[in-house]
């Protein structure tokens, strides 16, 4: 949908990507969050009224999590390099509109500025994310840390071994022992585990990756969904702020959305880079494109997201039952930690893994996390309206979850956070008692159908 097509390409001519100043004056983008997708800035979340305390008498023995690494650049210069050149033309033939002329500069700038970080690595801010999680996770769970550092308990740490996982991972790592330095010996190096936290892409996913390539059902609903009059009108609405109405009648129907999302998905990561912005004021994407046109573009990518990689389509798991090999992983490691204690073998005191979107999201959905339930049926296509799930809820940038253990005389009780906020399990388990988020491990553990 991004490309533009091969005659209106053979026109731009070649591209020369120059760095020039920004026009910036605001790093606002709070507002509107869901029109960020899964692109959204981290914002931990809380509980009302705080955590609620374990029942008397029992201690935290064992954490465990699965991260998202933090805000990064975009993986490519493609929406930037395609909005410049029709940025270009336009400018060659004086069709450029107020805003569009101090939008090319501003392109110019946050592409360079991309470039510099690396499309695709970890920005400031994302740096900065995975860090202060990992200092509350430390100062949530002080009982915990302190005796992981008396006992000589490992922390282990696995990533996806893409770049800006490991380096989460690091980062992370690198946070809990500036909170108490006798960690530092006890983390060790991160390994990379592909089959567990890069699952869509190994052998596990390979029929989700054939449902992705070939499956009509999946294909001809997003075309639906996509090539809307709604779609067409947000597209026209947003190059009607940068280039003069004759330049965008000369595009096709096809190149006008093209070129649009485009200028969506700069505005959409345009809020992760704001470190990396003229004085760190931020890009003021907002500028080029309204509120009710992000809106729409953000759900386009959000019913992608939901259909490719959440609940999807009602009767069918293709999407998530592969991350059934990380829920596993949850399981495996708090009986390890159990059988450890028993035996008197030598425990890990946390386990900390890393990895991106694609995992969250069915992970999530196999949970049956808030938000993830509901699946759309062929009569109830996914629409914000009727379904609840948010790519900026479900899995942003940074979006973690994280299972903290309790043990008391032999018995053990699991608590789930979900961006940092104390989460409900699916409705099917109980917790211990009425409106608890504590829920006894072996329980659990039938709930899920473990044995």
């Amino acid at each position: 949908m991004r490309r533009l097509t091969p005659a209106l390409a053979l026109t731009l001519g070649a591209l020369v990507l120059t760095a020039l100043p920004a026009h910036a004056d605001s790093a606002t983008h709070l507002a509107h969050r869901d029109s960020y997708g899964t692109k959204a800035t981290y914002e931990p979340e809380r509980s009302a009224h705080g955590d609620r305390r374990p029942p008397a008498g029992y201690t935290p023995v064992f954490t465990e999590n699965v991260s998202r690494h933090g805000s990064r650049s975009a993986t490519d210069s493609e929406d930037g390099d395609l909005i410049l050149a029709l940025w270009d033309k336009a400018a060659a033939d004086g069709q450029l509109t107020g805003k569009g002329r101090e939008f090319g500069p501003t392109v110019r700038a946050l592409e360079a500025a991309m470039a510099k970080v690396g499309y695709g690595d970890l920005s400031g801010l994302g740096k900065q994310e995975i860090h202060d999680t990992a200092v509350r996770m430390a100062k949530r769970l002080p009982s915990l840390f302190a005796g992981i550092a008396r006992d000589g308990e490992k922390i282990d740490v696995v990533s996806s071994g893409q770049g800006r996982a490991v380096d989460s991972a690091d980062l992370f790592t690198a946070g809990l022992a500036a909170t108490d330095p006798a960690l530092r010996p006890l983390i060790g190096a991160t390994r990379t585990d592909k089959d567990l936290l890069y699952f869509h892409k190994a052998a596990g996913g390979a029929a989700y990756r054939d449902y992705l390539a070939n499956d009509q059902r999946l294909a001809s609903t997003l075309k639906s969904i996509t090539d809307q009059p709604k779609t067409h009108e947000a597209a026209r609405g947003v190059l009607r702020r940068l280039f003069e109405d004759a330049f965008v009648d000369q595009l096709s129907a096809a190149d006008q959305v093209a070129a649009a999302t485009a200028v969506y998905n700069l505005y959409a990561i345009a809020p992760a880079m704001a470190q990396e912005s003229p004085g760190g004021r931020g890009w003021d994407m907002q500028r080029y494109i309204s509120t009710a046109q992000a809106a729409w573009f953000g759900y386009l990518g959000d019913a992608e997201d939901f259909y490719e990689k959440g609940p999807g389509f009602a009767g069918s798991d293709i999407t998530y039952k592969m991350a059934d090999v990380l829920l596993d992983d949850f399981f495996r490691q708090i009986e390890q930690q159990i059988e450890a204690r028993k035996t008197g073998a030598a425990a890990l005191g946390a386990e900390l893994r890393f990895t991106h979107a694609e995992e969250i999201i069915p992970l999530a959905a196999l949970m049956g996390l808030p938000g993830s339930t509901k699946p759309a049926t062929p009569n109830h296509p996914y629409t914000y309206a009727a379904n609840p799930w948010r790519g900026a809820d479900v899995a942003p940038l940074g979006s973690n979850i994280q299972w903290d253990v309790y043990e008391k005389n032999g018995r053990y009780l699991v608590h789930m956070l979900y961006n940092e906020k104390e989460t409900t399990f699916k409705p099917t388990c109980r917790p211990i008692t009425k409106n608890s988020k504590f829920y006894d491990y072996a329980d659990l553990k039938t709930c899920f159908g473990r044995r």
